[in-house]
């Protein structure tokens, strides 16, 4: 399958207010010329977003303001990015997390976590797939999932088993796709250096967080070479396969130290 071609072309950006979806709008606009669908909450964020980009770049970007844990914006998000049918790409990358004991999340704030981190991306994903099945032209879709996705985190606990659910349901959806010019990717990269993990309880954790802009280029380069799952980061590659061979209790129970530590300091703060 060649890589995908994306100079001129419309591409959707879901989470495109801030970190990785952010960088990423900016790295398709500046390195591809791309023409952007950028989609999240904060309607400031994305206006100053579209001008900086159209202005640097001279590209086309259009802004939809959608709450991912709405059903209702999600499904107008995905009218309005289809409704002329010139969509090419979508990288589905807004989700929300929780660093914290369990015990300690209010059941309407993991709601809300799985219906940004699961619902909206299993509705989105499947629509999209059917479109590009059903149009039968070329484009890319990509997740973005987690490393997480392959361990469970203590303290994330909802969080991981969000991506976990997602990598699962790429993987089989895509073995049911029929379009061979559509690819589904997912991005499972480690922790990134963004807005989601500028909270106290993360202080501990800094020096294991990639920077978000070699996050957002090595995304990028899977999504373009239509790569099924791409872990970035050659440390974070060599770990996952490593970490295949030790028993899963294992590496959940010390993962499971080093964040509670983590998290005990920014208690003391």
């Amino acid at each position: 399958m060649s890589k995908l071609q994306l100079t001129d072309k419309w591409v959707l950006v879901t989470g495109a207010s801030s970190g990785l979806g952010q960088e990423m709008a900016k790295q398709l606009a500046t390195k591809y010329r791309v023409n952007l669908i950028i989609a999240a909450r904060r309607k400031d964020k994305l206006d100053q977003l579209k001008a900086e980009l159209e202005s640097s770049a001279g590209v086309k970007v259009k802004v939809i303001v959608a709450d991912l844990s709405v059903h209702a914006d999600v499904v107008k998000m995905l009218d309005e990015s289809l409704a002329d049918g010139k969509l090419y790409g979508a990288i589905l990358n807004a989700g929300v997390t929780f660093f914290g004991r369990n015990a300690d999340l209010p059941w309407e704030q993991a709601q809300s976590i799985i219906q940004t981190n699961v619902n909206s991306v299993v509705y989105m994903t499947s629509r999209l797939v059917n479109h590009f099945e059903k149009a039968k032209t070329e484009g890319g879709v990509m997740i973005v999932s987690s490393m997480a996705a392959f361990f469970p985190v203590p303290y994330q606990a909802i969080y991981s088993a969000t991506k976990a659910f997602i990598m699962a349901f790429a993987n089989a959806l895509s073995v049911e796709i029929k379009n061979p010019a559509l690819s589904l990717t997912v991005y499972a990269p480690g922790g990134i250096a963004t807005e989601m993990t500028e909270g106290k309880n993360f202080n501990d954790l800094k020096g294991w967080l990639m920077p978000v802009q070699q996050a957002a280029t090595e995304g990028l380069n899977a999504f373009i070479s239509r790569k099924h799952v791409h872990i970035p980061g050659f440390l974070n590659r060599v770990g996952n396969v490593f970490m295949g061979f030790m028993p899963r209790k294992f590496i959940t129970k010390n993962m499971g130290k080093v964040y509670y530590k983590a998290l005990l300091k920014a208690e003391s703060l």
